[in-house]
């Protein structure tokens, strides 16, 4: 099955500048709009309400709310939308121009990771990437908070960054709040830097770790699956990834991807050699027999 992924919406704009003012029903069907752009252009109105909760009522109050005559005028700009982009890229290779009966579902969710994480290098993505990147590899004390599922990304990325930084930067995961990483956050000045990951549903203390940073003056950087997520009203920098899965539970691969491509751009932004970084940090950890090595 091929995987097509419309970057954003023709009304996506107007939507995020309303959302904050929309009721909280229109929010919902407003939030299923913005994240699922190329469900509206081919779904029927009664399917787009299931999918996203809502009556479809409340879908076609959605469209009026924007000025539009019904919801059917929104499925047209969504439509056009969807076949001028299709027009202006070539075709993924997908199921059938081979005469293929159909993928496993391991080939059907390899797929759909393989182009979910393609995308986050197309033109727009890249730009969010790069000024995320830069405010990262200015600082020296760096941080990273994320509950759940979005808790090893966060980890993953204090990981990376450590190699990176070698002595000149701290980098520091955030866990529990009575924990040691909170403490040295709160005592952090203007010039560090926050990663904050968060997927629907958003976890309470990833968004009060972050709203309280950014009043402290601290640059925070969001990994996040919406445009009209908390998190993205509270960073100053916001790399959108899709968590949409061909499965039961939501995906974290393209989120981890962001954080090697970002982890990847600051290393570039900064200058320092990363892969001597790399090489100094893995002799030390060899030379405290950390790394297993085949009885002689």
């Amino acid at each position: 099955m091929g995987y097509f992924r419309m970057e954003k919406g023709p009304l996506a704009e107007l939507l995020v500048e309303r959302f904050e003012t929309m009721p909280p029903q229109l929010r919902v069907a407003a939030r299923f709009v913005l994240d699922h752009p190329k469900d509206v252009a081919l779904m029927s109105m009664r399917e787009q309400a299931h999918q996203a909760g809502v009556s479809h009522s409340t879908m076609m109050r959605l469209a009026r709310w924007i000025g539009l005559e019904g919801y059917e005028d929104m499925r047209s700009l969504y439509a056009r939308a969807l076949r001028e982009t299709i027009a202006g890229e070539p075709a993924r290779q997908g199921i059938g121009q081979h005469g293929d009966p159909g993928y496993s579902t391991a080939g059907v969710v390899a797929d759909t990771l393989a182009a979910q994480i393609s995308s986050l290098g197309e033109y727009g993505n890249a730009m969010q990437f790069i000024a995320a990147a830069g405010l990262l590899a200015r600082s020296r004390d760096l941080f990273a908070v994320g509950s759940r599922a979005a808790y090893p990304v966060a980890s993953h990325f204090v990981h990376i960054m450590s190699l990176l930084a070698g002595g000149d930067c701290k980098v520091t995961l955030v866990g529990e709040m009575a924990g040691p990483g909170l403490d040295a956050l709160q005592h952090a000045g203007r010039g560090a830097v926050l990663l904050a990951v968060g997927i629907s549903p958003y976890e309470r203390t990833t968004i009060d770790v972050a709203r309280q940073s950014a009043r402290q003056g601290i640059g925070v950087v969001a990994i996040t699956d919406s445009s009209v997520s908390p998190l993205t009203q509270i960073a100053r920098e916001t790399i959108i990834v899709t968590s949409n899965s061909q499965s039961f539970f939501r995906s974290m691969a393209p989120a981890f991807a962001a954080v090697e491509i970002l982890a990847a751009l600051a290393a570039a932004q900064s200058e320092t050699n990363a892969a001597e970084r790399v090489k100094q940090s893995e002799e030390q950890l060899a030379a405290f027999g950390i790394y297993w090595k085949p009885p002689r």
